[in-house]
Formats: C-alpha cells, structure tokens, sequence
C-alpha cells in the first residue's frame, strides 16, 4: 500500500478515530479489489460480509424498483466508504455497488473486523456517526423529492458532486463527475429529458457549460441559490 493509499484510507470513518498503531494494525487486515468499469461489486440482495472504502475512481449505489427502473442512491469517491450497514445489521444488501470508473477498493471482512473494533471501541463512534450522516442525507432526499422542484434538485446534486470531486480551473470548477445523463437523472430522481432541460437553462444563463460526464461551474454562488 502506497502513501497516497495510507492517506486516504486515514480520512475513512474506519481509520480516522486510530492512532497510527492501531490505523497500521487495521491496515493489515485489509485486502485490494480492483473493478473495471462498469463491473458490479455486489447486488442488492446478496448477503454482506465486509465493508469498503474507495482509493481511487467512483463507485454508485443503486436500487431497482420491480419494473425495472434504477434510482442512483449516491456517487461514492475516494475515502468515502460503503457497505458498512450489513456490520451492524447482517441482513442482505440494501443496494447494488457498481464502479463508474475503473476503481480500487480497500475491503474489510466483517469476520476480522469484530475482534478489531472489540479491542478500538471508538471506531464504532465514528461507523455510528457515519451511518447518522448517511440517514440524514436520505432524509434530506425525500424532503427534495417532495418539496423541491427539478431544476432545484439538479442544482443541490451539481453542488454535491462539485464539493467532493470539483477541481478549480481558470474559470471557475471542473465536475468530471463521469456519470451519463441518465444517470444524473436517477440521481435526482426525474426523466433525463427534465433534468437535461434543466442544465441547458443553466448554461444559458452562464451558470455552467455542460461538457461530456462533467460540467463546468462558472457561477456556483447562482447554483447555490438555485438548490434552496
């Protein structure tokens, strides 16, 4: 494991409340899985038996409802960890985890994870703590899809997505969120023909400029206004 791995496993709820001793010791328990793109890590449904955290690409979490339509849960970058629901409540998943991009995982078995967090207790602060961050995101969701119209909620995800992957540029950000339109449409839950419509009235008001699987955020204070 490499240093910029060692960094970004130590931004992890798993690794953030360990001394370097005990984020060492974790880190032995850890094994890499690599995903090209578009493979499929794990469907809902299937029995959960380790978490992970990204080191390097997106991963998304999906549900499909019984007619065959797809809701994009969330877009998951580096440091960012998943599957951890399944630790504390060993029922199948609740979602499919599919890699947007060529990706690496840092995986942890449940069955060596328990004699670990026995002897660190404070992880499972920060596991507690994330799953409370992760219940009011969902919470806040289901507010938007009631009460926030689509141009809104296009805005809040442009907004999401520019905070953990947005580089600055020249002018302005740089969103290579690397998601299709119909996928940014599962992410804010309408048709890709409202959400499409939505951008290009961005755009036209020099907000952003649509570029493919990216945006550039010209205007993110507008965006910003736009999301409330």
């Amino acid at each position: 494991m490499n240093d910029r791995d060692v960094e970004v496993l130590g931004r992890a709820p798993l690794f953030e409340a360990l001394d370097e001793e005990g984020a060492k010791a974790l880190r032995a328990i850890v094994s890499e899985v690599h995903l090209s793109r578009g493979q499929t890590l794990f469907s809902e449904d299937q029995e959960g038996d380790r978490l992970y955290v990204v080191l390097d690409g997106k991963i998304k979490l999906t549900r499909t409802a019984p007619d065959g339509r797809e809701n994009l849960l969330s877009v998951l970058g580096p440091s960012e960890m998943f599957g951890e629901l399944s630790l504390f409540d060993p029922r199948p998943r609740t979602a499919s985890a599919i890699a947007v991009t060529e990706s690496r995982l840092a995986a942890v078995g449940h069955s060596d994870l328990w004699p670990f967090l026995k002897g660190h207790p404070e992880i499972s602060i920060h596991l507690l703590r994330a799953l409370a961050q992760r219940l009011r995101r969902t919470n806040e969701n289901m507010a938007d899809l009631v009460f926030t119209d689509v141009p809104g909620r296009v805005a809040k995800a442009l907004l999401d997505l520019a905070e953990r992957f947005g580089q600055p540029s020249e002018s302005g950000l740089h969103v290579h969120h690397d998601l299709t339109q119909e996928e940014l449409a599962q992410l804010v839950g309408a048709s890709r023909e409202t959400v499409n419509k939505a951008l290009a009235d961005f755009a036209q008001r020099g907000w952003l400029r649509i570029e493919a699987r990216a945006v550039q955020v010209l205007d993110i204070e507008r965006l910003r206004k736009r999301s409330r």
